[in-house]
């Protein structure tokens, strides 16, 4: 178990260092979110806005920039030629876990910059920021987990680039629309008992996407 642990942890470094050096992905995103951010404010009156409007457009500016990037998880080895070096040295559950770790700290980044950025621009109170935490936390790390997943299908696959959005957009609209909700709850609500549902429903997202990643990436792996 040790060991497999320092494998995990040492493809996470492995992913950190590339990033750390050429920076694509970050700079990517945050142009992204930062563009996005100055057209929503200067083209829409953000007060007039419903609250869970404003939650939601906050989350499909995050799913844009995230998923800008995240593909490039596995789809990166197969341009480098990689796949199969990687492949012979590291198991199937640790890459994915080891890449897993990475694409949720590059997630959480990337949405804590844009919750942190909108409300700022938008001048908005939160009533609650430990929900709003939970949001951003469980919301980013399913967005990493089903991604990541879908990243390792296509990684060999003609046309990836076209194919990856195509297949994470409709897997990812549950998540979207509770994190909203949940969002949501966090800018205007602020009370736990109304979010339990929501909650429960984003666990479990969570964990089926990362479940179903262990049973299915020895298969994906080794064609």
């Amino acid at each position: 178990m040790r060991q497999w642990l320092q494998s995990a942890v040492s493809v996470f470094q492995k992913e950190l260092t590339q990033e750390y050096r050429t920076r694509f992905a970050l700079n990517s995103a945050l142009a992204f979110v930062i563009a996005s951010l100055f057209v929503v404010f200067f083209t829409v009156k953000i007060d007039q806005v419903p609250p869970t409007s404003r939650a939601g457009l906050v989350w499909i500016i995050i799913l844009f920039a995230a998923l800008s990037s995240l593909s490039r998880s596995f789809v990166q080895e197969t341009d480098r030629h990689t796949f199969d070096v990687l492949r012979l040295n590291v198991p199937a559950s640790t890459t994915y876990v080891g890449k897993l770790l990475f694409n949720f700290f590059f997630t959480l980044l990337v949405a804590g910059i844009s919750v942190l950025g909108f409300i700022f621009l938008a001048d908005l109170a939160v009533a609650h920021i430990g929900i709003l935490f939970l949001a951003v936390g469980i919301g980013s790390l399913g967005m990493s987990a089903m991604s990541t997943l879908l990243a390792a299908i296509i990684a060999q696959a003609d046309h990836r680039g076209a194919v990856f959005p195509v297949m994470t957009m409709p897997l990812l609209i549950p998540l979207l629309l509770l994190v909203t909700r949940l969002t949501k709850s966090a800018l205007v609500d602020g009370r736990f008992d109304g979010i339990l549902n929501e909650l429960t429903a984003l666990i479990a997202f969570c964990g089926v996407a990362i479940s179903l990643a262990v049973i299915l990436i020895d298969f994906i792996w080794e064609d």
